[in-house]
């Protein structure tokens, strides 16, 4: 009986030692681990952004930023929403702003759109208006694909290999010990095909953000007899402004100084008439005197 404690134990170790130094690090390594049943396949197999077929594939994670200057911001924002999801995109993000004086409407979105259908998409796009400061970029993931998928690989075959150690374990010590390195096992391959399905969502899906302006009306340029006009329109508003808000201010003042002037108007008036009016002077004769 120690003795086949001493051997599961020995098989315990042996198995740790191996699923810590035989992990692959690179995307060569990923050929040399063999395959094994349950979901590390299909998680190869995802990225579907990637460039060509069978081995010579590449994953590629497409971003890309545009302005479109169009008739109107907030309707043009509702086209854009409608080309992306037709294609099968979704919008991620979407704000707008409303015009008033000075402000011209416009409107931003972060869009994603399959990576296959990006150029169809960005000539869809264009149609909506005038196209300015595109840029496109691309990156290379296909090294860090491989990693993930090799990693994946080595973990599910030390969680299946920790698995049959339990079947066969025949103390509740051994039994302990695989259960703690299987579950830290578990928690690591789900944190990698976690990381490896957000990548391969990067690279089926492009990132696009869209500036929306909306485009000004023509206007003269300053200068010679309409520019003068325009100066002096523009100077006659702003003193009959300044007028305005001058009369607005003094307004109040000037009803109260009038009460007060009526006021003292009647009191006056009142005490002429209460005052006897005195008797007028006899004529002296001046020669007499």
């Amino acid at each position: 009986m120690r003795a086949m404690r001493w051997v599961v134990a020995l098989l315990l170790a042996a198995v740790l030692l191996t699923s810590c130094t035989d992990a692959p690090t690179g995307s060569s390594g990923a050929e040399s681990v063999p395959g094994v049943g349950g979901e590390a396949p299909a998680v190869g197999d995802q990225g579907g952004g990637a460039q060509g077929g069978g081995q010579g594939a590449r994953d590629v994670i497409s971003t890309g930023s545009m302005t479109l200057v169009v008739a109107d911001a907030r309707d043009a924002a509702d086209r854009v929403a409608a080309i992306v999801e037709g294609a099968g995109g979704r919008v991620d993000e979407r704000s707008e702003q409303a015009g008033g004086e000075g402000i011209d409407p416009a409107a931003w979105l972060t869009v994603r759109v399959p990576s296959a259908d990006l150029t169809a998409t960005l000539d869809r796009l264009e149609s909506l208006g005038e196209a300015r400061d595109l840029t496109i970029s691309s990156q290379d993931v296909t090294r860090e694909t491989r990693d993930l998928d090799a990693r994946i690989t080595a973990l599910q075959t030390s969680v299946d290999r920790l698995l049959a150690l339990m079947s066969g374990a025949t103390t509740s010590a051994d039994l302990i010990a695989a259960e703690n390195a299987l579950s830290a096992r578990q928690s690591d391959l789900e944190a990698l095909k976690a990381e490896r399905a957000g990548l391969a969502e990067r690279v089926d899906l492009a990132t696009l953000r869209i500036q929306l302006v909306t485009a000004r009306s023509p206007s003269l340029a300053p200068g010679g007899f309409l520019g003068g006009l325009a100066t002096g329109w523009d100077a006659l508003v702003s003193f009959a402004s300044a007028v305005l808000v001058t009369l607005g201010v003094l307004l109040p003042w000037l009803l109260v100084l009038a009460g007060l002037a009526a006021v003292v108007l009647a009191v006056v008036r009142r005490r002429r008439k209460v005052e006897p009016e005195p008797a007028p002077r006899e004529p002296q004769d001046v020669g007499a005197g």
